[in-house]
């Protein structure tokens, strides 16, 4: 017996007509690389991405075509999230942040037969193009105004926009079809390509928009700060046409002053970005005196969110924070840390103990952890193990990896460690690959961290395991200053009394300039490992004793 319901597709492009039909005069506001501030709305954004779409097939990009983009967050780039996922081409967002090798090497894995990209990035361009030959266009995302003078076959956007009608059908196909491609950040060999399709994308975006997620509506003003080059803008771009929230794109300027400004110009209500984002806009109003006056969630993920800026946001300023994880691989939305009903009542220190960790799942994904021996774990909120993900928009396999397996029994190994409490919140301990084991047990490098940011004088904080002859490893605290602070390593260290073990504590603190940081905004810490390895035997600290 079949159902007698409508089986209407899962299509990005319906999202699109939704907006445009029940949603049409919200607006979408972007800051642009020409300078200016655009402001059109969802049915200018319709009507604009069905001539792009006409656009993209008199270009050849046929139903699978890779289409890539080297963009700031946009209206021309929210156009193209559409264009090409609906006429049935895929999107490829490239990360420009990423060297010019890794991105040659991405661009021809994606096979990418046409590149957008913005005014910003001409120069990336003009180098990478002649290292392209499979790319058969390059689109300049402005008018024809800003082209460059020297021959090169660079074609404009706005002049593709122009020669077409916008008397264009989406075409209906399979919600399987796939929708965009994205590459994991890569910080150990090759970045790996993640193919999301057409259902994943639409599932997850409803997700995103749930109350116990980020709870985005038509009341809202919605900033994604997180590029859309990054994991799609946490699906934001999507989330905000299906629910006619209104839309703000900060284009490239993300320091604190821009984006504060912003957000008080246009009334925003919720904004999601990486902690070191945070950090800049929170140290401006904070020097000038500012206070946030329509900003009512903010949404933290990408990395762990150090307590003391969630208890800022929320007691300073009165923002509440949705502590965030997930991956490339997930889509990337995963876990959210939304309390429930039981905590309502709680008081701060409780409370607080549940949002500092990333959350809990909404339906569509699951979780678990397990031993070693691939056993399951306990959800006491203690016992840690390998976190495993499952879920209507977790990977299957990668792209041009089909014949590899990545699943352990159905499930995805994250490669995170974690624990889960009695209510679902999971908290990530630290990646696999960043652990610190000393004479045998583990150390969670993310709680050492959390715990010297909370000191006033410290700007930002890596722990990394490094040799010790005694102990095989050892904690070690690498920090960066406040502006103009001269807090020493003891000060920093004293800090820890009585929040961890005693033998938690890291055995020194080295301060530096500056910490280096991922294409997204994480640290990255095997520079610092392989330049402090032997940092304890040549400054040994005093001995610890492990108790």
């Amino acid at each position: 017996m079949n159902s007698l319901m409508m089986k209407q597709p899962l299509l990005v492009s319906s999202i699109l007509e939704h907006a445009q039909r029940h949603h049409g005069e919200q607006e979408v506001v972007s800051c642009r690389t020409e300078g200016d501030i655009h402001r059109y709305s969802f049915r200018e954004l319709a009507v604009r991405a069905r001539k792009m779409a006409q656009a993209l097939a008199r270009l050849g990009a046929d139903p699978g075509t890779r289409v890539g983009t080297l963009a700031w967050n946009g209206y021309r780039h929210l156009e193209l999230y559409y264009a090409a996922s609906g006429s049935g081409a895929v999107l490829h967002t490239l990360n420009p942040r990423l060297h010019p090798d890794q991105l040659e090497w991405i661009v021809s894995d994606a096979e990418d037969q046409v590149i957008f990209f913005d005014l910003t990035f001409l120069p990336l361009i003009q180098e990478l193009a002649p290292r392209l030959p499979q790319v058969r266009h390059f689109v300049l995302m402005s008018d024809s105004s800003h082209l460059p003078d020297a021959p090169g076959g660079i074609l404009a956007y706005e002049d593709l926009i122009d020669n077409e009608s916008g008397d264009y059908q989406w075409p209906l196909f399979d919600e399987d079809t796939p929708s965009s491609l994205c590459y994991t950040s890569g910080t150990t060999g090759n970045p790996k390509g993640v193919l999301y399709s057409h259902r994943s994308t639409v599932l997850h975006s409803m997700a995103v928009g749930l109350p116990d997620s980020m709870g985005v509506s038509a009341r809202d003003s919605v900033m994604p700060v997180v590029p859309m080059f990054h994991v799609n803008a946490w699906g934001l771009p999507y989330t905000a046409c299906m629910v006619g929230a209104k839309i703000v794109f900060p284009g490239a300027a993300l320091d604190g002053q821009s984006l504060y400004d912003l957000v008080e110009a246009e009334q925003v209500t919720i904004s999601a970005s990486v902690p070191t984002v945070w950090q800049g806009q929170l140290q401006y109003t904070e020097s000038r005196g500012l206070r946030f006056t329509s900003l009512e969630r903010a949404v933290i993920g990408g990395a762990a969110c150090p307590p003391a800026m969630l208890r800022q946001l929320e007691e300073t300023y009165g923002v509440t924070v949705i502590h965030g994880w997930g991956m490339t691989e997930t889509s990337p939305f995963g876990t959210a840390s939304v309390l429930k009903g039981r905590h309502l009542g709680a008081d701060d220190e409780e409370r607080y103990a549940k949002q500092d960790k990333q959350g809990r799942c909404v339906f569509g994904i699951d979780l678990k952890i397990v031993d070693d021996g691939g056993n399951e774990i306990a959800w006491d909120g203690a016992s840690s193990g390998h976190l495993m993900v499952r879920g209507h928009w977790v990977l299957s396999h990668y792209f041009h990896k089909e014949d590899q397996d990545p699943l352990v029994d159905g499930w995805f190994p994250t490669g995170d460690i974690a624990t889960i409490d009695s209510d679902g919140f999971m908290q990530i301990t630290d990646r696999s690959k960043d652990v610190i084991k000393s004479g045998g047990e583990w150390i969670s490098s993310i709680d050492l961290e959390n715990i010297a940011m909370s000191h006033p004088d410290v700007a930002l904080a890596a722990c990394v395991g490094v040799f010790h002859p005694k102990w095989d490893e050892r904690p070690l605290l690498v920090a960066v200053r406040e502006p103009g602070a001269t807090v020493s390593a003891a000060e920093v260290l004293a800090s820890f009394d009585g929040q961890v073990a005693k033998w938690w504590v890291p055995d020194d603190v080295v301060f530096v300039d500056s910490i280096p940081l991922g294409s997204t905004g994480k640290i990255v810490k095997a520079p610092l490992r392989e330049q402090f390895r032997d940092h304890l035997i040549a400054a040994p600290a005093p001995s610890q004793t492990l108790i």
